[in-house]
């Protein structure tokens, strides 16, 4: 009860400071992050493209849905990003330099801490070989580039369908 009196009679005092009258007290400036009033997390996707004009496209159409963006050239690249960040979704390009999507793909896959997290993958190629290529070494989905916006975001609600962030779908 003294202490809850001290910090009160401080910001009232230090309120003059503020450019606020003597007397009136300083509404607390800090948020209110109770639970029932912090926001979710937003869910973090991955974009594994050596494109740039892929990447950013996909950046600006998950940004603008909410989404939390990371961004990778390579499959290199892209593991370490998914080590630190764990991401909830990723989005992987199929050709790619020094480690193509599948590889990519299947590393993730075989990892215990990171197989549980969807990988789609992303070409210009739409064929079947691809797409079953993709499935083989653990890919949750298939999206043709170039794609929409509605597509790509379709293709996020589909596996992340009203998840909490960091929970990846079951194996």
């Amino acid at each position: 009860m003294r202490v809850a009196h001290i910090e009160e009679n401080q910001r009232v005092n230090t309120a003059g400071a503020q450019g606020v009258a003597p007397g009136v007290p300083v509404p607390d400036t800090a948020p209110d992050l109770t639970p029932e009033t912090a926001s979710p997390p937003r869910r973090k996707v991955l974009v594994i493209d050596d494109s740039s004009t892929i990447r950013r496209t996909a950046e600006i159409f998950l940004m603008q849905a909410g989404y939390q963006v990371m961004l990778a050239e390579d499959g290199f690249e892209a593991l370490a990003k998914v080590g630190e960040l764990h991401p909830d979704l990723v989005f992987c390009d199929i050709l790619m330099p020094r480690l193509d999507g599948y590889q990519t793909c299947s590393l993730i896959k075989k990892s215990p801490r990171f197989h549980a997290i969807p990988v789609i993958m992303l070409s210009s190629r739409d064929g079947v070989f691809d797409r079953s290529r993709g499935r083989l070494v653990g890919a949750h989905d298939h999206l043709a580039k170039p794609f929409t916006r509605d597509a790509l975001l379709q293709a996020v609600q589909a596996c992340l369908p009203c998840r909490p962030a960091g929970e990846a779908l079951p194996a």
